[in-house]
């Protein structure tokens, strides 16, 4: 990427590129990284991550690398529409841990994507590729597909338009087959998914409403993908309801029929 300055690029614009630097899979990464990643040049890159050093947004190792640092975390952790329905969610999620030992996940819907708010994994638990702050295309996961089938109707359409990324064979790549699960979903209340993002894994996901009634999160079980999924559907149904109930969903304060 070219260090010359752009022109119509704000300080903010260029600020967020220096965040947007660090991934999962380099978290850490030198200043000429930093600069050569956000295109600016090194005297710049160094002041503005001074600049933030001082505030605690980035932290800097003793062999000069820099990572996030945990006054962002701070700040971050006070969004309203993953921390409130995370704090509402956790005694179902540690009760569906505590009774199964198995990938318990928590997520909400950012534009097409699902993020991660919470997941709790026993050490015997099938390895999954999600993690906390992590992103998954909405098609591909069965908490996704779970927030995607009680998505605004344009939010589908745009999923629906494509691409799908396929990540294994069994993920649904056909709009046409994506489509029949969303109904599906919606009839039933929970999906199944298997071997969406990884053939070893199974996932059993429900949606959790708020107090309007619209999507609010979707939490799961992932389970090997050799263990039959019908346990563990009443009791993912139940937890997420129980969740919504929590938010004050109408939905969820109706007797089930």
């Amino acid at each position: 990427m070219s260090t010359r300055r752009e022109p119509g690029v704000s300080v903010t614009a260029r600020l967020l590129r220096v965040f947007e630097a660090f991934t999962a899979e380099q978290p850490r990464l030198t200043l000429s990284e930093i600069a050569r990643r956000v295109g600016l040049p090194l005297a710049t890159a160094h002041r503005m991550i001074d600049e933030l050093v001082r505030w605690g947004a980035l932290e800097r190792d003793d062999d000069a690398r820099y990572h996030i640092g945990l006054r962002l975390w701070e700040v971050g952790a006070l969004a309203p529409r993953g921390l409130g329905v995370r704090e509402r969610a956790m005694p179902f999620l540690e009760d569906l841990y505590e009774a199964t030992h198995q990938n318990v996940q928590l997520a909400v819907r950012d534009g097409v994507e699902a993020l991660y708010v919470e997941r709790l994994s026993g050490r015997g638990a099938v390895k999954v590729i999600s993690r906390v702050g992590g992103r998954l295309p909405l098609h591909a996961t069965g908490v996704g597909l779970a927030l995607l089938a009680f998505a605004p109707a344009d939010v589908q359409e745009q999923v629906l338009a494509g691409p799908l990324r396929a990540f294994t064979r069994k993920t649904v790549t056909s709009a046409h087959e994506l489509r029949r699960v969303l109904a599906t979903v919606r009839l039933e209340g929970v999906v199944i998914i298997e071997g969406g993002v990884d053939l070893d894994a199974l996932s059993v996901a429900a949606p959790i409403f708020d107090r309007t009634d619209q999507v609010a999160a979707a939490l799961s079980i992932v389970i090997p993908a050799s263990e039959p999924p019908a346990p563990y559907t009443p009791v993912v149904r139940a937890a997420a309801r129980g969740v919504s109930r929590a938010l004050g969903a109408p939905r969820a304060l109706r007797r089930p029929t």
